[in-house]
């Protein structure tokens, strides 16, 4: 029998002490309150996370996708706290070392002449200053925004979403105008290739410009590749596309690299893989791993020329706060020194994607494997030839019991995974190691057997 120590009662009257806190006090975003239960967390580390009683979890999801160094790197935490012990706030009106030098080394990084960086608090907001600034510099007003996409929870933001996070903020900002991108497992375009897919998105996106007048139009904001709505890479062609066609109209590309940037796909900035330089570039998460609240928007020379002798419009108290540009600084440092970005890269080709195929052959629950980089999902089907989502758009409640189950099964396994419709993401630190990738996939693919068991194709 196993006895229970005085320090497991402490730990778990500590845990009990910190979940009834949080349902008595805090107010949680996108959830039912009265539905929900959040694991306390005591601690983590590199891929893990624990709670307090000790159960760890290795972290499939890097929290929000966000954690892209890894929980707790050491260097990172010691630039924190020295910052802080030297000047913890500045107002934003005042130039700043730490603040200057996070903007030096994220316009060194960003392609072409996009050299001037406007800091944020995360990302939502960098998207909202972003739509402005394209809209003041083209002097229009519509925004072309993709189905499928989410860019934030502010008001502009949430209108440029293209997912059932909109609804419920729904009437919002004018002059917002979806549209369809790239998806050829579900192509709404019904191509049978990649190349047609392309060329149907394409065609498609120009025929949206046509009706609603491209000389309206100042800005189209897309994911480079769409994270939480699936995973989506773009077809190879398809983003030079959408530049040149920026180009021939004087529409501003806004790449929201908030998720997909910062090593996520095995590059700097996804824009990077296929060469191609938009207008501005929007990032956030893993600018410095969420350690600290921190975005922003990097700026192209034309569009920073606008406001030379013109005010900006726009600001925040702590737009470009000491301590977060501080993280900013060493997170940047520590990935050049460890090599994170092409560590990243390397595990997409070599580990996670092979495995995942792999996994993909056992299963028939996987329709699809897609991704690059340590950005990867796996969709989740009853039937691989209708395709028919293990679970409906958009499903809660009842309708949501299988991927419930699923979750649940990876959970009770010690795999904490990102879960979004019908969909399994496994985006892990961009610092996990090869060993730890592949315990975490052989974790996912047992738990797999619990969405076989709703498959009913042949």
């Amino acid at each position: 029998m196993t006895q229970t120590t005085a320090t497991d009662e402490t730990a778990t009257s500590q845990s009990e002490h910190i979940a009834q806190l949080d349902r008595s006090h805090v107010f949680h975003s996108w959830s039912a309150q009265a539905q929900i239960s959040p694991l306390p967390v005591a601690g983590a580390e590199g891929s893990y996370f624990w709670d307090y009683s000790g159960r760890r979890y290795l972290d499939f999801s890097s929290q929000l996708v966000n954690v892209n160094i890894g929980h707790q790197h050491p260097k990172l935490i010691a630039a924190i706290q020295e910052q802080a012990a030297r000047l913890a706030t500045i107002a934003p009106s005042f130039a700043n070392d730490a603040r200057s030098e996070a903007a030096r080394l994220i316009a060194e990084l960003a392609p072409g002449d996009l050299n001037k960086v406007f800091f944020t608090n995360g990302g939502a907001e960098a998207n909202e200053n972003a739509l402005r600034m394209a809209r003041l510099h083209t002097g229009r007003h519509k925004v072309l925004a993709a189905y499928r996409s989410y860019h934030g929870s502010t008001a502009g933001a949430i209108t440029a979403t293209g997912d059932p996070r909109r609804w419920g903020s729904e009437p919002a900002i004018s002059g917002v105008v979806h549209y369809w991108g790239p998806y050829q497992y579900r192509s709404p375009f019904h191509a049978e290739s990649e190349e047609q897919e392309c060329e149907r998105a394409l065609a498609h996106l120009r025929d949206t410009l046509m009706v609603e007048g491209a000389h309206t139009v100042a800005a189209i904001i897309l994911e480079p590749v769409v994270g939480t709505n699936g995973i989506l890479v773009p077809p190879e062609n398809y983003l030079a596309g959408v530049r040149a066609i920026c180009d021939e109209f004087g529409i501003m590309l806004i790449a929201d690299e908030v998720m997909a940037g910062f090593g996520r796909c095995g590059e700097w900035f996804a824009v990077d893989r296929w060469n191609v330089t938009p207008d501005l570039i929007t990032f956030a998460k893993g600018v410095n791993s969420g350690y600290l609240p921190l975005g922003g928007v990097i700026i192209s020379a034309k569009i920073a020329s606008t406001f030379d002798n013109v005010p900006y419009p726009g600001g925040l108290t702590y737009s470009g706060h000491p301590l977060a540009c501080a993280s900013a600084v060493a997170s940047i440092n520590i990935f050049k020194e460890e090599k994170i970005v092409e560590n990243a890269r390397t595990l997409g080709t070599d580990v996670i994607g092979p495995l995942l195929k792999q996994v993909a052959d056992r299963h028939p629950s996987v329709g699809e494997v897609r991704g690059l980089g340590v950005f990867w999902a796996l969709e989740l089907v009853t039937d691989r030839e209708t395709r028919q989502p293990l679970v409906p758009f958009n499903a809660s409640g009842e309708s949501a019991a299988a991927m419930t189950k699923f979750t649940a099964e990876c959970k009770r396994r010690g795999l904490w995974p990102f879960v979004h419709f019908n969909r399994t993401h496994v985006v892990p630190p961009c610092t996990i190691t090869a060993e730890d990738a592949r315990q975490g996939i052989e974790m996912l693919d047992e738990a797999l057997f619990v969405a076989d068991e709703h498959y009913t194709g042949a």
